[in-house]
């Protein structure tokens, strides 16, 4: 009878380990605070010894926690990425969907990294958080056809995005209810009406806005929500 063959061990390379051990981590970190996760936890999760863990980050949990914040902070960014084509707003719904899946993926990570308060929250951890909100920003922005962007409409967007992360954290508080769909939307919304409000009073966000209803369908998001808020305006005409 013929003895099974058992497989051959593969050595990992120092890149494949690496990445071994942050796909670990960030599992870990998904779902529980920094500070809940110890390096025995991402060594058993990763199925390696902790000093293993120590050899590729030498600095221990901290380290460890930085890189894959940083790794996360990547495919965060990916998040806001989209081609230039087509309507801005059916662009941002599909940068939102991204954006939500990321946020239930790691959930309880999610929370901790943006509400803050951890034990391994340092001033570079901060950074890479920061880094993240401008990049967006910036993708927002090129989305909106603002490829020099004055200090109005640029708060406008900064604030928009704390609003998005605002609503992803009571989102999660609230058991991811509305269900995520309508979330995007009505995040897609406030930002339709945040222009609005806004190209009232200012010029350059006037002239996106207008570039920004020439490339939508009237069956699309600012369409859409036009004809909801038009008769609610219109209750108000007495006011003028």
């Amino acid at each position: 009878m013929t003895a099974p063959v058992t497989p051959a061990y593969r050595r990992l390379s120092v890149a494949e380990r690496r990445t071994q051990l942050l796909d670990a981590a960030l599992t870990l970190f998904a779902h529980r605070a920094p500070e809940d996760v110890s390096l025995d936890d991402v060594a058993a999760a990763a199925g390696v010894s902790r000093p293993l863990v120590y050899r590729y980050f030498k600095g221990g949990k901290q380290d460890l926690y930085e890189a894959a914040l940083r790794s996360a902070a990547d495919e965060l960014e990916l998040c806001f990425t989209e081609p230039p084509t087509g309507p801005p707003t059916e662009r941002l719904k599909r940068v939102l969907e991204r954006y939500l899946a990321f946020v239930d993926q790691h959930d309880a990570g999610f929370s901790a990294l943006l509400q803050g308060g951890s034990v391994c929250e340092t001033s570079r951890t901060t950074a890479i958080v920061d880094e993240v909100r401008r990049a967006a920003a910036e993708q927002i922005l090129l989305h909106l056809g603002a490829d020099r962007p004055g200090s109005r409409l640029r708060m406008l967007v900064r604030t928009w995005i704390a609003a998005v992360e605002s609503a992803s954290l009571i989102w999660l508080d609230e058991g991811k209810q509305p269900p995520a769909d309508e979330l995007r939307d009505w995040l897609v919304d406030q930002l339709i009406a945040l222009l609005a409000a806004t190209a009232a009073t200012d010029e350059e966000t006037s002239s996106a806005v207008g570039a920004l209803v020439a490339r939508e369908r009237p069956d699309g998001p600012v369409g859409t929500l036009a004809r909801r808020v038009i008769p609610v305006v219109s209750q108000a005409a007495h006011l003028l």
